[in-house]
């Protein structure tokens, strides 16, 4: 049958790398296929410590009266349950030494969701004219791409690269080639940066504020992998201050929790109400279960040690030895570098010279079962043709060890018979 769709349908059905991605994932757990080796997605890993905690406060759910008929029985207000907008604003205060109240939060059903609401309200046509959002260093994560409704509003600035050592390269924001037009009505970036792993330092992220704050924007940063949860960073970085300028986004996905469907939003009180008030009209309320189990954690500090001595630990040696397979089994014959790991639960490799693009290089390895993410998809807003954008791959070392060696040897396998 020949649907007719709506410029809302057609762009949120047709082919999109969030969709691909996700897809992918779901093929990769539904098949259960003993030689598919998914190193795609962004699922957290399972971390047996971590999942403990989530256990423990599972049981602690059920011995006390009602707590597990409210937490799935009864609706909470579209900015989140008081109880946790409490323990939270509190909690990010002392971590991050700015002032936060309960005013200054609302929970989102996912921070996708939360960035589907928020850019939707910040970009796009007005009575004022269209505005647009700024990502200052591109690669940048493949979920903003397609959230705004009607033509893109995003622009892009191309990094600095700088070669840091033998098959490793880190980018920079270009601050000599960023322009930041009337028309922006905020700047985007995550940090760690999906894909790249990049963190924006202290100063550098400074000096975005400090560009947002005069040109009249807003500075929205997201924290899926950062500070100060889940806290896998890996370079000497402090958490993005606070101001009214600036808009922070959480998760309790990288957590370990990525069903519970749970985003955070930190921002000036007017944001924070607009967003609940379209969170009431697409949702009419959030879900509850990742409030209620985390809320005590965020209250005694219990999530600053887990994170400290569970999480980033984990990913950090995981880091370590997936970075030693691929320098072992890619070797010199093969003209890759990495970018410098500084976070997140994953690898971005650069294949220079590549003579096949990162699609068809993806399709390779797929038939040999194992699933990536193609970089091309994560340079959107870049008007000017660049090479780069094809010569790139993402690699989630989540899975466990064994898999992702295996994982490399595909990988290098492949691209070796790319480069003959």
């Amino acid at each position: 049958m020949d649907i007719p769709l709506s410029d809302f349908g057609r762009r949120l059905t047709g082919s999109t790398g969030i969709l691909r991605l996700m897809e992918d994932l779901g093929e990769a757990f539904d098949s259960g296929g003993p030689d598919l080796i998914m190193m795609g997605g962004g699922n957290p890993a399972h971390v047996p410590e971590v999942e403990a905690v989530w256990r423990r406060r599972l049981q602690e759910i059920l011995a006390e009266p009602g707590a597990m008929e409210t937490m799935l029985g009864d609706y909470d207000a579209p900015s989140g349950k008081r109880r946790f907008l409490e323990a939270f604003a509190p909690f990010l205060s002392r971590t991050s030494g700015c002032e936060i109240s309960p005013e200054h939060v609302t929970v989102t059903p996912s921070s996708q969701t939360g960035f589907f609401l928020l850019l939707n309200i910040l970009a796009g046509e007005s009575a004022r004219g269209r505005k647009r959002v700024l990502f200052p260093i591109v690669p940048e994560y493949i979920g903003y791409a397609d959230q705004v409704l009607g033509e893109s509003p995003f622009i892009a600035s191309k990094p600095r690269i700088e070669i840091v050592g033998a098959h490793r390269f880190k980018y920079r924001v270009d601050f000599d080639r960023l322009a930041i037009p009337d028309d922006v009505a905020a700047i985007c970036l995550s940090r760690p940066t999906n894909p790249s792993t990049n963190v924006l330092g202290d100063e550098e992220l400074s000096r975005l504020s400090r560009l947002a704050r005069e040109r009249g924007c807003l500075l929205i940063v997201d924290n899926a992998y950062g500070l100060p949860f889940p806290g896998v960073v890996f370079s000497d970085a402090r958490p993005c201050p606070w101001a009214d300028h600036v808009v922070l986004s959480f998760s309790l996905s990288k957590l370990g929790l990525p069903t519970t469907r749970t985003g955070i939003v930190v921002a000036a009180p007017e944001i924070v109400r607009k967003l609940a008030a379209a969170n009431a009209v697409v949702s009419l309320s959030n879900g509850s279960i990742g409030q209620v189990i985390t809320e005590p954690l965020f209250l005694s500090g219990e999530i600053e040690r887990l994170c400290a001595e569970r999480i980033r630990p984990f990913y950090k040696e995981r880091c370590r030895r997936t970075l030693a397979w691929i320098d072992e089994l890619l070797g010199d014959d093969v003209d890759y570098l990495v970018h410098e790991p500084e976070g997140a639960f994953f690898l971005w490799i650069w294949f220079r010279g590549l003579p096949i693009d990162d699609r068809e290089l993806y399709d390779r390895l797929k038939k040999r079962g194992l699933i990536v993410v193609p970089g091309s998809y994560f340079f959107s807003g870049l008007e000017d043709d660049w090479d780069h954008s094809r010569q790139c791959l993402r690699l989630s070392y989540c899975q466990p060890p064994e898999r992702v060696r295996r994982g490399i040897e595909i990988l290098a396998e492949e691209t070796r018979r790319a480069y003959r």
